[in-house]
């Protein structure tokens, strides 16, 4: 059975606020999270992806709290990344309502947390978050932290074949050099990913118009993630979903 292709919308949010920037700058706010997400709920989104962009371990409450309400507000699968920097802090958002964990630089920091988490709860659990530019390394691509403004030293596709292997279930694949430009999805890296890894790919990055969106699945995504353009009102999830449907790729209507 073929999987139908899912549509992320992703709240960034910033002290209990949804916002939006350009290549993580200037950000914008974009809505209160609890609303965003049941109105996506209702438009017919597949999931929805929460990010704490300035989780700490003071915030963490307060996230906690905001998950919980959005969790009783939509009956779709729901992601939380954001401030965990372990097992027990998966423990307290799996059982606040979210779905899914991401994990980003404290795995960068520690690897072996992918392993700790993906024993305790299953890799399907497990979201790896890559915030990758181009860069001078062996695939061209590297990892960067702190919202794009710092390398990592690490090369980006090894990266993400070395926490497959730990057990990381899907890679929320975000391209640095296309966030928030709305030119267009990176295609390039998420070709380059696709060559080395075989779990799901969910691109992140760019989307601007409705072809966007299945451009992105023939370069090999699983999955498409987008914020402004849902949050601002460029077009709606219906409308990518028609698109997608009209180029054959399975959708939930």
């Amino acid at each position: 059975m073929t999987l139908a292709k899912r549509i992320i919308p992703c709240l960034d949010v910033d002290n209990g606020r949804v916002v939006k920037g350009i290549n993580f700058e200037n950000l914008m706010d974009a809505g209160d999270p609890v609303e965003l997400a049941a109105r996506y709920g209702r438009e017919g989104a597949d999931e929805l992806t929460f990010l704490d962009i300035s989780a700490s371990v003071d915030d963490r409450s307060t996230t906690l709290d905001v998950v919980s309400r959005t969790a009783e507000e939509v009956f779709i699968p729901l992601t939380v990344g954001g401030g965990i920097r372990e097992v027990r802090d998966v423990n307290q958002l799996l059982r606040a309502g979210a779905d899914k964990v991401s994990i980003n630089t404290a795995a960068i920091k520690r690897p072996q947390l992918i392993n700790e988490i993906a024993d305790r709860f299953g890799n399907q659990v497990l979201v790896l978050s890559i915030d990758a530019r181009r860069a001078n390394t062996v695939s061209g691509f590297e990892v960067t932290t702190h919202g794009g403004r710092q390398s990592a030293g690490m090369d980006a596709l090894e990266w993400m074949e070395s926490a497959v292997a730990r057990g990381v279930g899907e890679i929320l694949l975000n391209s640095m050099d296309a966030d928030g430009t709305r030119k267009g999805f990176d295609l390039e890296l998420i070709k380059a990913a696709r060559d080395v890894v075989s779990v799901p790919i969910i691109a992140s990055g760019g989307a601007g118009k409705v072809s966007d969106f299945s451009d992105a699945l023939g370069a090999g995504a699983d999955a498409l993630l987008a914020a402004s353009v849902f949050h601002f009102g460029t077009f709606t999830i219906a409308e990518v979903k028609n698109e997608l449907a009209a180029a054959r790729y399975p959708v939930r209507q």
